[in-house]
């Protein structure tokens, strides 16, 4: 009996069947498409579905509680752009981003690095400047409400108690819209703060030990050369979401004012109410709905293009 030669093709394992290797990968995609299923249909009934919902109803004249509607095409967003009210409620709506979004942005970086320079009481001053956040914004504007009474308010009683006039802040054209402006900022300063002080602790103290070394020591200088830079990602944030918040201006403005004097704080959400729960001209409200949606899909769009430029650190 001859002994057997082995070769490095004799050790060679048979290969496995095609069918044996394409069953798990399909087993893998049934799951796969299993687990992502239900993501999918709640996103289509809950996000998607209801959007294509309101963009078909701002292309028909239906009225709340009508038996049946017509297609009427653009008609809709022809009236709107010839509609004097919502003119004004979109001037009003962008001057409420305008002042709300640097102010609380400028205030709530402020406000973070002092909290971070400090030595005690860190914890308290941060849930002090977070409480207008956590609390109910209808249940505070009510408050507003009476700390901006023209008779028996305490702001008006401040002013009177060094000379100065008082005014009906809400009741006046020319001070309701910037008097809800200031409660938006006091309301936004607060979780602005919180962004800013998770951005501040994620820059190293190791740079600022080598700005100083190369000579930048005072705060400014490690403020313009180390932290705004690094703060670059966190800042564009910020901008954003209170932008896409200050366009959603509404419950201070119900409670506040409704809209007047004459229209001097009517904004868009508030537009759309009226017009869709008062007047029940859905399809009309619909259209103002795709306006104001464009609005904030537009600020998303600088959002993720600005981020997408910026240097992230860990």
């Amino acid at each position: 009996m001859s002994d057997a030669v082995l070769t490095p093709g004799s050790l060679a394992l048979p290969r496995p069947a095609a069918t044996a290797t394409r069953k798990p990968l399909r087993l893998r995609g049934a799951s796969a498409y299993a687990l992502v299923g239900p993501a999918v249909v709640l996103m289509l009934l809950m996000l998607i579905g209801p959007l294509c919902g309101v963009i078909a109803l701002s292309f028909t004249d239906y009225q709340l509680g009508a038996p049946s509607f017509a297609w009427i095409g653009l008609a809709n967003y022809q009236d709107m752009f010839a509609d004097r009210t919502f003119w004004i409620s979109l001037t009003n709506t962008l001057t409420y981003v305008v002042v709300v979004v640097p102010g609380s942005v400028v205030l709530g970086l402020g406000v973070a690095l002092l909290i971070q320079s400090g030595t005690g009481l860190r914890a308290f001053y941060r849930t002090v400047y977070f409480l207008p956040v956590m609390a109910t914004l209808i249940a505070m504007a009510i408050v507003w409400e009476f700390m901006l009474h023209p008779q028996f308010g305490l702001v008006n009683g401040l002013l009177r108690s060094v000379g100065l006039q008082a005014h009906g802040w809400l009741q006046e054209h020319s001070t309701a819209l910037l008097s809800l402006c200031a409660i938006g900022v006091w309301q936004a300063l607060g979780f602005n703060m919180v962004l800013f002080l998770a951005g501040l602790v994620s820059i190293p103290k190791a740079l600022y030990d080598a700005a100083e070394i190369d000579g930048a020591g005072s705060a400014w200088s490690q403020f313009r050369l180390v932290t705004w830079p690094l703060l670059g990602p966190v800042t564009v944030f910020v901008v954003v979401i209170t932008g896409i918040r200050s366009f959603q201006v509404f419950d201070t403005v119900h409670v506040l004012t409704k809209g007047g004097p004459s229209k001097a704080t009517e904004v868009l959400i508030h537009t759309m109410y009226m017009e869709g729960f008062e007047f029940f001209r859905s399809g009309y409200a619909a259209a103002l709905t795709v306006v104001f949606l464009v609005f904030v899909l537009a600020l998303t769009l600088v959002k993720a293009r600005l981020t997408a430029r910026q240097v992230h650190y860990a």
